[in-house]
């Protein structure tokens, strides 16, 4: 797999990371040029004599599609499977004009990640705003016909809202850590965020923010055809938070399944919200949602669910509540959510009919209380 510029040009044989250490040490940093062949290509990619084991696999990883985990690296005499991803480089002796071989099927990227498969990201385009919280589980929001509908014109960016986003956002929050991850750049994240007032609500906090540089491109074959495209890996989350977050604990919206492809079951597919002006007073999709996020918030492993069906999900547990209750309870309270932020209380109220449910919202003592409905009611 490389054709290096390297000074390490004498043979030498399957060391371990020990050995290999010894010789970095001797050895200066120096550009060399790596030749990676798979599947009868070869991909050229560019590295320094500082860079890691690790770091040249997603490099590989960026130019073939195939996640670290899966590759299998072939060279004369060196024993990858026995070197740490710290290994430098410069360590390893590859020759000039010597190719390494690499073995690994991008298939692997329709399964769902084991969370450490890049770990090597890091933080760097994970932008924390508030500490993440022990105990609380994970939602990934899409901005994009997710939160916000970014085509349709309008003279103010509320006009644009998905309906009863802080509300959804302040019911998520009591069980939920929140992150925002877009497709687009960080600044266009936290300019729309910040005009929809989410960054500084009082009711609830975001975790952090995502942006386009911490999704990877993908490619996948199907009948014959190559498709590529971006997608947002929930291991770069589970690795740079590893004792908060997996995949038993965390859920995704957005309005593209290809966004989660490489953990089909944590996402789930929200509804596009489109065309604001006609759509924004029907629209009832966070609400309804919302049901969902607090039934499922008490589940060990939220993986184990199909969110293709989740609508049948709330459905069905309020048929089961109806079947349970006697008819002169089934407009009894059965469930009641409490979030205090900065003098403010939140009710969340719902009945065991479970298709009513208002927001109460005590306003601070200087100011008028008032109830907003949150869902209208089905009799």
């Amino acid at each position: 797999m490389a054709d290096a510029a390297s000074s390490s040009s004498a043979p030498v044989p399957a060391q371990g990371a020990a050995a290999l250490g010894a010789v970095a040490e001797a050895a200066p940093p120096e550009e060399m040029t790596l030749v990676v062949k798979w599947r009868g290509q070869e991909q050229s990619v560019r590295m320094v004599g500082d860079d890691t084991l690790g770091e040249l696999k997603l490099r590989i990883c960026e130019v073939t599609g195939v996640l670290p985990m899966r590759q299998t690296l072939l060279y004369p005499k060196v024993m990858f499977k026995d070197l740490p991803d710290s290994t430098l480089l410069s360590a390893i002796p590859f020759k000039p004009n010597g190719k390494i071989t690499m073995v690994g099927c991008t298939c692997a990227l329709l399964q769902p990640s084991k969370g450490n498969a890049l770990l090597s990201f890091g933080g760097h385009w994970i932008k924390l705003l508030n500490p993440c919280r022990k105990g609380k589980k994970l939602l990934v929001l899409d901005i994009d016909y997710t939160l916000f509908d970014h085509r349709s014109p309008a003279e103010n960016p509320q006009e644009l809202m998905r309906p009863y986003l802080h509300e959804f956002l302040t019911a998520a929050y009591a069980a939920y850590d929140i992150m925002i991850w877009s497709a687009t750049g960080m600044k266009w994240v936290e300019l729309k965020m910040g005009q929809l007032g989410v960054l500084t609500n009082p009711q609830y906090k975001i975790t952090a923010l995502l942006d386009h540089l911490a999704m990877i491109t993908v490619q996948s074959e199907t009948h014959s055809k190559k498709k590529t495209f971006d997608c947002k890996p929930l291991g770069v989350i589970w690795a740079q938070f590893p004792e908060y977050y997996n995949e038993k604990n965390t859920i995704m919206f957005d309005d593209l399944r290809r966004n989660f492809v490489m953990n089909p079951q944590n996402g789930l597919v929200i509804k596009p919200f489109r065309e604001a002006r006609l759509n924004r007073d029907t629209d009832q999709e966070l609400p309804k949602l919302t049901q969902y996020l607090l039934s499922i918030s008490e589940l060990e492993d939220l993986s184990e669910l199909d969110h293709n069906k989740w609508e049948s999900f709330t459905e069905e547990s309020a048929k089961r509540r109806r079947r349970r209750e006697p008819i002169a309870a089934r407009t009894a309270l059965i469930n009641m959510a409490v979030i205090v932020k900065g003098g403010t209380v939140l009710l969340y109220t719902s009945t065991a009919r479970g298709e009513t449910q208002t927001w109460l919202r005590p306003c601070m003592a200087e100011q008028e209380s008032h109830h907003k409905p949150f869902m209208k009611p089905r009799l």
